[in-house]
């Protein structure tokens, strides 16, 4: 007697797997929310402490009104930006170890939904952490645009899923070897902040770093964050910073998918 063929499991969009992913990643943050409340410290931290450094910068002619937080603020937020979408392989390499990486590949689940998903997940405390900063710089001499910020966080959010991507692929390359993943990360994580003008302006730096800085997709990001959270859009910074995001994103997720395919975990 014929067996009758089990039906194939019922196919899902790539914004339905994104979802299911985030929510089984950010599940990790409603379980332990002390982790994203210490993960609060190192901003406020670089806030107390380079802000009045930076205010001597901030006379009359400085951008954005003289303010040193309306400069600074915008890059410390892509700083926990990159800190973030950055270590999603992190969590990768955990999951290879305990094996729990193989089962999430027999699911019917698209490749990049993985990576967008834990991307975004990684993006996810920095909503929070950008509201608090941001409320807590108010006091000091911050003016806040709402509409403007969230316009940033979008940008923040296109460019976080490439990153997070590229990351992902590293952490696959290294599994074998998870110190050469941290190696890689930090050894391209502080030459990118430092030489996109994120802590200290780099018109005052010598001119190898201004020419090198215009290589570097994270400078246009940081140019286009300070001017959206300044209070304006139409500004030729906007678009150049939402090209390197999208140009980085579709990077990322061209070599993820790649890695993730052809990789034998």
């Amino acid at each position: 007697m014929a067996v009758a063929a089990l039906p194939a499991p019922p196919r899902t969009s790539v914004f339905t797997d994104v979802g299911h992913v985030w929510w089984r990643e950010t599940l990790t943050l409603v379980r332990d929310p002390f982790s994203l409340i210490f993960s609060l410290l190192q901003p406020l931290v670089f806030l107390g402490l380079f802000g009045p450094l930076l205010a001597g910068l901030a006379g009359d002619g400085a951008p954005f009104g003289g303010s040193s937080l309306q400069w600074f603020l915008p890059g410390v937020v892509v700083m926990i930006t990159m800190f973030g979408t950055s270590m999603t392989g992190a969590n990768l390499q955990f999951e290879i170890m305990t094996g729990a990486f193989e089962r999430i590949l027999a699911t019917p689940l698209s490749r990049s939904s993985l990576m967008v998903g834990r991307a975004l997940k990684e993006l996810t405390p920095l909503v929070v952490q950008a509201a608090v900063i941001t409320l807590v710089a108010v006091p000091f001499g911050f003016v806040l645009y709402p509409l403007h910020v969230l316009v940033g966080l979008v940008l923040l959010g296109v460019f976080g899923v490439g990153i997070g991507a590229l990351s992902y692929a590293l952490a696959i390359a290294a599994r074998k070897t998870e110190w050469i993943f941290w190696a890689v990360q930090q050894s391209l994580l502080f030459p990118l902040l430092i030489l996109s003008g994120m802590m200290l302006p780099l018109e005052t730096g010598p001119g190898w770093m201004q020419v090198v800085s215009k290589f570097n997709p994270l400078t246009y990001v940081v140019d286009a964050e300070r001017v959206l959270f300044a209070g304006t859009v139409a500004d030729p910074a906007v678009l150049w910073g939402f090209a390197a995001a999208v140009v980085t994103a579709l990077v990322g997720l061209a070599v993820g998918i790649r890695s993730i395919r052809s990789a034998t975990i």
